[in-house]
């Protein structure tokens, strides 16, 4: 694999675990080999695209009618998105959503472990959510720090959401990945990945009302 490339764009760092999730499914039905050219259509990207992005994590070049063996691909890009390095988090908020990251075991592909989910709710605390122990967040703190836990996921409101992320940070957290639709302020070197749902919503929207719309 080669060193990482820091000018590598984000659309191209968005479109690399879709690639690997390809990759996965080939894999599982036995298929050894892979052009770019396969991988562009299954997603409907440009093959040129495709053998670009490619280019940035592996060094084994595609080969003339075969293309990439399918492995050796996949342990590139699970090496260059550090999915081959399991990454230990917790989850704040056991509604609906929380429940719902916390069930879906696909996050095992990706190196992602959650190792316990936290929330106020009485009627949740000290139950168990897809196997993992749901605690009342006054032990976020200790668990965190027991563990060296440095991902931390929010999944409250948003009125909520800025005292968890400060309480995340104060144990030692030093990235969040958070589902409530709002800005967080946070320390200087601290990572942060916002998804929210409505602005995905209202972009899907838009492009049904304009098929000529770009994101």
């Amino acid at each position: 694999m080669q060193e990482q490339n820091t000018e590598m764009s984000k659309a191209t760092l968005r479109r690399l675990p879709s690639y690997l999730r390809y990759l996965y499914q080939l894999d599982k039905q036995a298929v050894p080999t892979v052009s770019s050219t396969t991988i562009a259509n299954g997603l409907g990207l440009n093959p040129v695209q495709v053998r670009k992005d490619i280019a940035f994590v592996s060094s084994v070049a595609g080969k003339p009618k075969t293309g990439y063996i399918t492995k050796e691909l996949i342990a590139d890009l699970e090496g260059y998105l550090g999915y081959n390095n399991t990454r230990d988090a917790v989850l704040v908020g056991v509604g609906g959503l929380g429940r719902a990251i916390m069930g879906y075991d696909g996050f095992r592909n990706y190196g992602l472990n959650i190792v316990a989910a936290f929330d106020v709710n009485e009627s949740v605390i000290d139950t168990e959510i897809n196997g993992k122990p749901v605690y009342h967040m006054d032990k976020l703190d200790s668990t965190v720090k027991r563990f060296k836990i440095q991902l931390g996921i929010i999944c409250v409101p948003s009125a909520a959401a800025q005292g968890v992320a400060d309480s995340m940070v104060n144990a030692g957290i030093k990235a969040i990945w958070c589902f409530a639709p709002v800005h967080l302020n946070l320390p200087a070197g601290i990572a942060v990945k916002g998804e929210d749902l409505a602005a995905s919503l209202a972009l899907l929207s838009m492009q049904l009302k304009t098929p000529s719309f770009s994101e």
